[in-house]
């Protein structure tokens, strides 16, 4: 099959948009598509999984980078996007998953992809030349018996011999945040930034004690439970962490619906995040302060 050129903003609205729909076909999912290049039911299969590996070509630069950088091997879990000589700070992103797969995770994989805008937009909270920007390298693709949180550990000790102890703040969203939230035990990490994090509601948030994170969640999420955050984050208030939720008003797991207000507010609160030492301001201040969830 000849793959038409699709733009780049096209193709990604079109895999976000396939896997946000999970319980649709590629047929009707194609017919939602806002623009008159339609991809052909067959052709959005091919966009979502096949294809991504020759439009990010750039990712086996990252594990050479990573190599380079950390004299790691093929097998770092540190996927490096930028690294100044002398940083001041680090974002991670942790990508989202599945309950149980063995499968091995790829970057051209839709949860994977989702991430991109995300660190985009979290990266202006900063100069880049003052700047780490990273993401999480999984082994496989789902939670199994914490694979996630073991590899996240490996990434931010190759971070530590990089960068050495810069304040880092990990981004995850779904099974990603859940592992970025276990992962504030670490010493380099900072705060933590949740977005529609999959939170059971055993899990635990003693390890935030001293630490800042706040969840952002759609108030329409239909694969993760809003009002499990909601609960998580008065278990970590108990704990000792300074920690809040926002809602973001008609919002969805994807992230897709009000996108760019999504971006926006990570924005906002990765630049709270990247300075523990002073007190919180604007978005964060209030929500750390609130009772009730803050809604956007």
């Amino acid at each position: 099959m000849v793959m038409r050129n699709y733009p780049p903003q096209f193709r990604a609205d079109a895999v976000a948009l396939y896997e946000s729909r999970h319980w649709l076909t590629a047929a009707p999912v194609s017919r939602r598509m806002p623009t008159h290049t339609k991809p052909f039911p067959r052709q959005l299969r091919i966009l979502c999984e096949r294809s991504l590996r020759q439009w990010f070509p750039g990712e086996e630069g990252i594990v050479s980078v990573a190599r380079q950088e950390g004299g790691k091997s093929a097998t770092s879990a540190l996927w490096l996007r930028n690294c100044p000589q002398k940083p001041r700070a680090a974002i991670i992103t942790l990508h989202g998953g599945r309950v149980e797969d063995y499968q091995t995770s790829q970057p051209w994989h839709l949860a994977a992809l989702r991430m991109r805008p995300v660190l985009r937009a979290a990266a202006s909270a900063m100069p880049l030349d003052e700047l780490v920007l990273a993401r999480v390298r999984y082994r496989r693709r789902g939670w199994n018996q914490d694979d996630p949180l073991h590899d996240t550990y490996r990434a931010l000790g190759e971070l530590q011999q990089i960068a050495g102890p810069v304040p880092t703040v990990l981004i995850g969203h779904s099974m990603g945040g859940r592992a970025a939230l276990r992962a504030a035990s670490h010493p380099q990490v900072d705060g933590v930034l949740a977005l529609a994090p999959w939170l059971p509601p055993t899990e635990r948030a003693t390890q935030l004690s001293g630490k800042r994170a706040v969840l952002l969640h759609g108030e329409r999420d239909r694969m993760t439970s809003p009002q499990d955050s909601a609960d998580y984050i008065k278990r970590a208030r108990t704990a000792g962490a300074r920690a809040g939720i926002i809602l973001i008003r008609n919002g969805d797991h994807a992230m897709l619906r009000r996108s760019r207000l999504w971006h926006r507010t990570v924005t906002a609160l990765v630049t709270d995040l990247l300075r523990p030492e002073e007190q919180p301001r604007g978005l964060a201040a209030a929500c750390y302060a609130a009772t009730a969830p803050l809604m956007l």
